[in-house]
């Protein structure tokens, strides 16, 4: 049980410390470059349905990992909660949990496709000033790249083995909640 609070709690440092290296990054930001106005074009709108579908496919995603911890299932949550038992037996949510298993590697390939068309509508050089921004790209660019060299069936064992190490981890999911909180807090009205 202890090893399991002490994962939890090292989880939680790097939370706060990310988000509070990025609030002194957005007060920085705020006060230093200057921020573009807005565009409400046709284009910018349709990049903001795609920002929506995108944080929308991102949850989902990351539910699944939510799940897999509650279930007790998985790597993870064995690294995390070794001495875990689920309160709950449900063969509903272990159905469930089996169907986002076989989907999620879909949803994830709309979710890297879909942000990206939502950066570049939005017209990422407006904003590239801001490291948000070039740091998020680069985000979801790597879970994308890392997520296909493991569903990629001609990719070699090694590199297979690192994209997994890489791929699944809460360090970059976090990363990219908190850019885009604070990034979109910056630039939206």
């Amino acid at each position: 049980m202890q090893r399991s609070i002490s994962n939890i709690r090292t989880i939680l440092i790097y939370a706060v410390t990310v988000m509070l290296i990025s609030l002194f990054y957005f007060i920085y930001a705020n006060t230093v470059h200057p921020i573009p106005e807005e565009r409400e074009t046709a284009l910018t709108e349709m990049g903001e349905f795609f920002g929506k579908v995108g944080l929308g496919l991102l949850s989902f995603i990351y539910f699944r990992t939510f799940l897999k911890l509650v279930l007790g299932q998985g790597k993870l949550a064995q690294r995390l909660l070794p001495d875990y038992a689920p309160p709950v037996n449900s063969s509903t949510l272990n159905n469930l949990l089996a169907w986002l298993n076989r989907t999620h590697v879909y949803f994830g390939i709309v979710a890297v496709a879909v942000i990206l068309l939502h950066i570049s509508m939005m017209g990422f050089s407006r904003y590239s000033h801001i490291l948000f921004f070039p740091a998020l790209l680069g985000l979801v660019v790597w879970q994308g790249l890392f997520g296909l060299f493991l569903a990629w069936r001609y990719s070699p064992a090694e590199l297979k083995k690192f994209s997994h190490v890489v791929h699944a981890q809460f360090i970059t999911g976090i990363a990219i909640g908190i850019f885009a909180f604070f990034g979109h807090l910056l630039i939206d009205d």
